[in-house]
Parts: structure tokens; sequence; C-alpha cells
């Protein structure tokens, strides 16, 4: 596939062409990533994740120009909840990243959710592995920051950093969310703000609880760090790439990175059937005896369980 071709020899109006195929769907788009797939595995992904206003481009623009300042090329995925092709999506990322812009080492992303829960959009994994084929050594996924959706990052990254930001009341709702689970990096940026120092203490005596039991951090012995940044200044921002890089480290000298491997490609392959299998049985259904069942369950003369399983009784026919 020429297009391919092209993506994969550095041609980016070509990788840009490819990545909206890729979130179009479609014959086409499953073809190219066919062709793509034996050219990754070689970037590491980072995802960066947390509530709106913390910061988080901010922060992803900061990490990118140090790993710039090493000759790393970066590839960064900005999922937002509005369409991609807006003025709004692309400015909003192209002003907070302005700094990256122009250069060659860097190709920056924007997707919409489309819908999509979970924090990422429903092509972002593939959006992935088209930048690492492309040869980007890092690939950032900057999440929507929808708030409690937003551990999906965890099976789509190999590291997570969970930003958070005094005065938001966040450091309870990471809590509810789940966001400490999945957090391999604690940042607390705007930390030139009141009230930072007890958010970095909050999530600290959160991390200390979470630590008593392992098997609620899903790298056991791994206690993941808490910093504080002003990432407006770049202040600490050294500080959360080290320890990224110490997180890359102890997952490749505990067999980590082989365990998170295997667990993104379970949940990828899950996740495909569970769309190749809806749209199967919707196929087979039509739309007519779909909406009979769903007003014999308005009617309460069958319950959603029931009317699923006649469904799936016709995948047997």
């Amino acid at each position: 596939m020429e297009l391919v071709t092209q993506a994969l020899t550095g041609n980016r109006y070509a990788l840009a062409r490819l990545i909206s195929l890729i979130e179009d769907d479609g014959p086409e788009a499953r073809a190219a990533l066919q062709t793509v797939y034996p050219h990754t595995g070689r970037a590491y992904v980072v995802g960066v994740t947390g509530a709106p206003g913390t910061g988080k481009s901010t922060l992803v623009n900061e990490l990118a120009k140090l790993w710039r300042s090493r000759d790393t090329t970066v590839g960064i995925v900005a999922v937002d909840p509005s369409s991609p092709f807006s003025s709004g999506a692309l400015l909003g990322d192209r002003v907070r990243m302005h700094d990256l812009v122009g250069d060659p080492g860097v190709f920056i992303r924007s997707m919409a959710t489309r819908g999509h829960p979970g924090g990422l959009a429903r092509a972002t994994g593939d959006v992935v592995k088209v930048l690492d084929a492309a040869g980007f050594a890092i690939v950032l996924i900057e999440t929507v920051g929808a708030g409690q959706a937003e551990v999906e990052i965890a099976r789509t990254a190999h590291t997570v950093i969970v930003v958070e930001a005094p005065g938001l009341g966040d450091e309870v709702q990471a809590l509810k969310a789940g966001l400490l689970e999945i957090a391999d990096v604690l940042v607390v940026n705007k930390a030139d703000r009141p009230g930072a120092a007890q958010t970095a203490l909050a999530l600290e005596m959160a991390v200390g609880r979470y630590a008593v039991n392992p098997g609620n951090q899903a790298d056991g012995s791994w206690r993941p760090p808490i910093l504080q940044t002003v990432a407006l200044n770049g202040t600490g921002v050294p500080e959360v790439l080290e320890a990224i890089e110490k997180h890359r480290l102890y997952l490749h000298t505990t067999g980590r990175w082989a365990q998170r491997e295997h667990m993104r490609a379970r949940a990828e392959l899950l996740s495909v059937l569970q769309q190749e299998l809806l749209q199967l049985i919707l196929t087979r259904v039509g739309e007519e005896q779909l909406q009979h069942l769903i007003r014999r369950i308005v009617a309460r003369e069958i319950d959603a369980h029931s009317a699923a399983q006649t469904l799936l009784s016709l995948l047997e026919a």
C-alpha cells in the first residue's frame, strides 16, 4: 500500500492521511494496519491523564521539549471531546504546544472521542501503532480529561502519569475514579498555587493506603512517586521525566514490560471481538427485528438479558 510506504519513510503528509484513514475505519484501514503492524513494538508509550484544568497539555509540551533536547523523536496524540477538524480543538492544542510546531522530530495529532468512553478515542490504539511504526521513539497520549472514565489509558500506555492540581478537590475524585490504581507517576501541577502541599500530602496518604495491598497496584512493588511541577515555566518537569525513565527501567528489569504487553494485546483483542460480534449480530438481525425487541423490552414483555440471548442465538443459526 503506497500510502503506508510513504508514511513509514517519513512523509508527514502521508502519515497524516494514514491516520485519518485509520480513524474513519473500513476495509482500507484494516489492510493498512495489517501492513503497519510488523513494524511496531519499538515505541515507549506514555499516557497523561487527569481532570480538565490540571495542565496536562502544558506538561506534555514540556516533556516533549526535554525528550527533543536529547534528540529523541516524539509523537503526540491529544484526544479531544470535540471534532478533531474543528478550529477550536486543533488550535487549542497548537497554542499550548506552540514550542513543538515545526519541529521535524515531533508529530502532533488531535483526535475526537466520538462518544467513546474511557477518555480515549476508539482508534487511539491504532494511531499509536502508526506513530510507532513511523519511527517515533516516544508516543505521548493526552486523554480527554473526562474524570472517572480515564482508566482505559492503562490498557494502552506502558507508563501512566496522573496529573492533579491544587484547589480542585480533585484528589478526592481521583480516589473515586480509581485513577490512583493506574498511576505510575503522580504529578501535582501548578504547584506555585496555594494548597499544592496539601494536595501532595493527600495523595501521599492515599498511595500509602493502596500500597498496603499490592494487588491494588498494577505493578505490585512499584510505588508511584508524587512530584510537584509548574509546567508553565518547566519547574519540576525534569524530575517527572526522570521518574518516567525509572519506571521504564523497572518494567524491563522486573519482567513487567512483557506482562503489560500481554495485557494490552488481550484488552485489544477483546475490544475488537466485542465490536465485530456486535456488528455481526446487528447485521444478521436487521433494524426491524432490533426495534421489535426494544419495543418488547419497553412493554415489559421481555428483559434486556433475554433479548440479548435471543440475538446471540442468531449466531448459532
